[in-house]
């Protein structure tokens, strides 16, 4: 008994000293914490069905009924039509929205005079309604895929600009001096130093832009051109059909978890070099 309790004794000063038993705790937390999303998703869907059931009412049905009405649309396939559209105009739009954005935030982090002659138009972008310009992209192109397009970069363009330009200014000015002692020119220390340190930041400005990408995604196809995803909850929305409108928007809710999902795996694989505890 008394060698089994010095044992325990040893083993718990050997976990103090280490550190072992902080990182246990840690894990057990993490494990606590990977259960919180899945169990609150689980008792949203059953409030979802208890309240739906309860009202028995056209308008909110309940959560079953909506998930046999989208298993309806993907069975018949008339859905996969409008979502390849839906998809095809998001990629376009976010490929676009990606190139401008993170060329002009790359320009006015490093250069101080455009970001001077710019940033009052990117924040004035950002902060107004970018679908009051979809009548201009109807007038000059109609019901055309460019206006969607449009549509998609106004809204997740100019917030990638500006996480961009911060990201970049606000890259650790000791190594920028560093590299430059050891003779680094600008686009060494641009492509080796300032975008390796300011990636992370970067990323974040692309997920918020790719969840405002689906967003004006379905507004464009809403209210300009009729089209895709949109259209079809602006159909089903005319003929008071609630099961189809809530079909639909969990299917779009889908879309834009998986355009995020793959951000991040994309922002995993470009900041791989970032310890764990920089991440969390």
């Amino acid at each position: 008994m008394t060698t089994s309790r010095g044992s325990k004794a040893v083993v718990q000063t050997t976990e103090a000293i280490t550190g072992t038993q902080p990182v246990r705790r840690r894990a057990r937390l993490r494990g606590w914490e990977r259960a919180v999303g899945p169990v609150s998703l689980l008792a949203g869907a059953i409030a979802w069905e208890a309240i739906g059931q309860a009202l028995d009412v056209s308008v909110f049905p309940p959560l079953s009924a909506v998930l046999g009405r989208l298993g309806e649309l993907l069975a018949d396939g008339t859905i996969l039509g409008y979502l390849a559209t839906s998809v095809t105009n998001l990629a376009i739009g976010f490929a676009v929205a990606l190139v401008f954005g993170l060329t002009l935030g790359v320009l006015m982090g490093v250069y101080r005079r455009v970001e001077m002659a710019l940033d009052i138009y990117v924040r004035a972008m950002l902060t107004a309604p970018s679908l009051v310009f979809a009548p201009i992209f109807f007038t000059l192109f109609g019901l055309d895929r460019i206006t969607i397009v449009g549509v998609i970069v106004l809204y997740s363009t100019f917030i990638i600009v500006l996480n961009t330009a911060e990201a970049v200014k606000t890259a650790p000015r000791s190594l920028v001096e560093m590299a430059r002692c050891y003779g680094a020119g600008d686009r060494f220390v641009l492509r080796r130093v300032i975008l390796p340190s300011a990636t992370p930041l970067i990323m974040a400005g692309v997920r918020l832009g790719a969840g405002r990408a689906v967003k004006g995604m379905i507004n464009g196809e809403m209210f300009v051109a009729v089209v895709g995803l949109g259209g079809v909850v602006m159909t089903a929305g005319r003929n008071f059909d609630a099961e189809t409108v809530l079909a639909v928007m969990t299917l779009i809710i889908v879309l834009a978890f998986m355009v995020v999902w793959l951000v991040e795996r994309l922002d995993r694989r470009l900041t791989a070099w970032l310890p764990e505890t920089n991440r969390a």
